[in-house]
């Protein structure tokens, strides 16, 4: 190889970002938003709430990435609430799907009573399993009412990122009861040539003794098909696999899924008709 691997820089993943978003297609121009609810009791105190974004590439799509209630305040209608705001903020902003990720100790089937079903599933050398959910807004689900309905004595507002900071600390707490928290190890690496210009790049991340996640992979037009992503993605393997992780995750639409599946990735789970008119999957392959 005639070409020199090393670090990207803060600018070279901006780049590389703006090139991937110039060949995914998309549904609606937006940009990349993440935002805040939260619940407070009558003291003002934080009692639940969520993290979300409309998700990356622009697909039309809101990813809830957390959403924690109080122990004590469970069962009360909280965690109904919160979805239901998210899902009124979706379609707001002309996105069809929510997607969520949530474990076999967790939530799965209060999610389910809301219209999610599962997508994608991974079993951990722990023994729990992680589950990808999503729900089309565009389709006729009906409203789950919960049987108790009295924390609607409380509302949803918009936080702040003081407030997503206490309701990941909430979330973090109980998932301590059931996993350790992993240590995570980014991997953001470039191929140069011999002038230091970026012919190739990849972004991706390793929670040691645990999983490895490919987010970006890209190769300049007039250096594909040489190898270099493939060589790319082999090195994400070899560190991934030197950090204890047993298995390398990423997600690719029909566009570039084929890819991946020629280095052995196998599809896990499948979004249809996301963005729409294509599909989009989930793939893993063992090291």
């Amino acid at each position: 190889m005639n070409y020199k691997i090393g670090d990207l820089t803060k600018e070279e993943a901006t780049y590389i970002g703006e090139k991937i978003n110039e060949i995914v297609p998309r549904e609606v121009d937006a940009d990349e938003e993440e935002f805040v609810l939260k619940v407070e009791n009558e003291n003002g105190e934080i009692i639940g709430g969520c993290i979300a974004e409309a998700y990356e590439y622009h697909w039309s799509r809101v990813l809830l990435e957390e959403l924690w209630v109080y122990e004590r305040y469970r069962h009360q209608g909280i965690g109904s609430m919160i979805i239901r705001e998210v899902e009124r903020i979706a379609r707001e902003k002309g996105c069809r799907v929510v997607t969520l990720g949530t474990a076999s100790y967790m939530a799965r089937p209060f999610y389910e009573k809301h219209g999610y079903t599962v997508f994608t599933t991974l079993k951990k050398a722990n023994g729990y399993i992680d589950y990808s959910l999503v729900k089309y807004l565009d389709k006729d689900t009906p409203n789950y009412v919960p049987t108790n309905n009295s924390g609607t004595r409380f509302k949803v507002f918009l936080g702040n990122e003081g407030d997503a900071d206490a309701i990941q600390d909430g979330l973090d707490k109980y998932d301590e009861a059931y996993e350790p928290k992993y240590e995570n190890v980014d991997f953001y690496k470039k191929l140069a040539d011999k002038d230091g210009k970026l012919i190739a790049g990849v972004i991706a991340d390793v929670n040691k003794d645990a999983y490895g996640y490919v987010e970006a992979l890209f190769v300049e037009e007039l250096f594909r098909r040489q190898g270099l992503g493939t060589y790319l993605l082999q090195e994400v393997e070899k560190w991934a696999k030197g950090n204890n992780a047993s298995v390398v995750l990423t997600s690719a639409g029909d566009w570039n899924v084929d890819f991946f599946k020629k280095n052995g990735y196998l599809v896990r789970g499948e979004l249809k008709d996301v963005p729409k008119g294509h599909n989009c999957y989930e793939l893993y392959k063992n090291i």
